[in-house]
């Protein structure tokens, strides 16, 4: 699964040919979630509410992006790296 972007301790990945609803997988401190791109919690047992904070910070500014993504992971394509939080 790539890594599509990293700040702040936080792992974002994202599979190919992953299930609908289009989600990222979050990891921080060894507790892992998943995110549906409007910054909700999917699932997933991650506690802290700073890296949650920035997490929706960051979809909101990379929505774009993330769809895009999305879509070339359900095509089988390479996905792009993302830019982090500034």
């Amino acid at each position: 699964m790539p890594i599509i972007s990293f700040f702040f301790g936080i792992i974002i990945r994202m599979f190919y040919d992953d299930h609908d609803p289009p989600h990222i997988h979050v990891e921080y401190q060894g507790k892992k979630a998943l995110f549906d791109f409007r910054g909700n919690i999917i699932r997933g047992d991650l506690q802290s509410r700073t890296a949650v904070k920035l997490i929706r910070e960051w979809v909101d500014l990379r929505y774009r992006e993330l769809i895009e993504d999305w879509e070339l992971a359900k095509q089988g394509k390479e996905i792009k790296k993302i830019e982090p939080l500034p």
